[in-house]
């Protein structure tokens, strides 16, 4: 096992197939789009590209498209020289040169401003570009990586997003996957953040009880990877001594998978009084979820069936029929 392989810890297809892409296109220049959940690992598949590939001892950079004005956020990429703005004292190199022969992470890409969203567009066409207020272009041989929480097709729709720079950055798509797609890595990840933890307080390794194994198992983790290892690290600190970590530990902030909507959740469809037609309702619903999986992965009628857990035999059947009932 490679260094880099042991930054994603998992055994699941899901998971795999992530680090198949990852293999296959690390040495390559080419632009890679990941998305995915939050917490569900993006930054740490965008290291494991840099790491698997040839620009590994070169930087990688990263910059949070969504934390910074409109302003900086230009001068921290392209960077800018001495007099171009009030306070500009000195010259100031930015991301892109920083990055140079290696990696340039863009978390948050959808939260780019349009008028970056141009810039960053001619950057991947052009594979040059200007320090703010110079006119002396320079190259550019940084590879980039982009990630983003939020269904970029439908800001394409809104009109946030421009659809060009969308296809430009999706060159390869990576999907992460949320651990409830992925259940039997939860007690393995589980694991590995105990003994991260254990390790960094400088403390003997804990167990996990049979217990809290089931209970983290079943839980549906909206906050993904980064809540499993805030979760541990809790569950660590409040054990004391004890060696071993029982399911008491882990007072999880909301009910795990195996629930009822008796017990207050809130209901996928709700039902008005005057009632509703179920088998049309049922219908829409499963519309709605085969669309979003083809949207999500471009058509891919097998990639949209990996997603769902469905054979593709069953998804394609499932889309023939719809189909069918529109001509209808």
């Amino acid at each position: 096992m490679e260094d880099w392989e042991r930054l994603l810890v998992g055994e699941s297809r899901e998971l795999r197939q992530v680090m198949h892409i990852i293999r296959m296109v690390a040495s390559r220049r080419c632009t890679v789009l990941i998305t995915g959940e939050t917490g569900t690992g993006k930054e740490v598949a965008a290291r494991c590209l840099h790491l698997a590939g040839g620009r590994a001892r070169a930087p990688l950079v990263a910059v949070n498209c969504s934390a910074l004005p409109e302003n900086l956020l230009e001068t921290e990429l392209f960077g800018h020289v001495r007099g171009a703005f009030t306070g500009a004292v000195q010259n100031r190199i930015g991301r892109f040169e920083q990055a140079q022969g290696g990696t340039l992470f863009l978390d948050e890409i959808g939260e780019l401003p349009p008028p970056l969203q141009v810039k960053l567009l001619r950057v991947l066409q052009e594979r040059e570009f200007q320090r703010l207020g110079s006119s002396e272009t320079v190259r550019t041989d940084a590879r980039v990586v982009a990630a983003t929480n939020s269904d970029l097709l439908v800001a394409i729709e809104q009109g946030r997003f421009r659809e060009d720079l969308y296809y430009r950055l999706n060159v390869v798509p990576i999907r992460m996957p949320g651990l409830r797609q992925r259940p039997d890595d939860i007690p393995l990840m589980a694991r590995h953040f105990v003994e991260k933890v254990c390790r960094n307080e400088q403390i003997p390794v804990k167990s996990l009880a049979e217990d809290a194994v089931a209970k983290l198992r079943d839980y549906l983790w909206p906050g993904n990877v980064r809540q499993l290892e805030n979760a541990v690290e809790a569950a660590v600190a409040l054990s004391g001594a004890r060696p071993i970590l029982t399911a008491a530990d882990f007072p999880l902030p909301a009910p795990a998978r195996a629930r009822s909507l008796g017990n207050g959740e809130l209901p996928l469809v709700a039902v008005p009084d005057h009632g509703l037609d179920f088998e049309r309702t049922l219908a829409a619903l499963e519309r709605s979820i085969l669309e979003q999986a083809l949207r999500k992965t471009g058509g891919n009628k097998k990639a949209a069936a990996d997603m769902l857990h469905l054979k593709r035999t069953t998804l394609a059947a499932k889309v023939r029929s719809l189909e069918a009932e529109a001509v209808c």
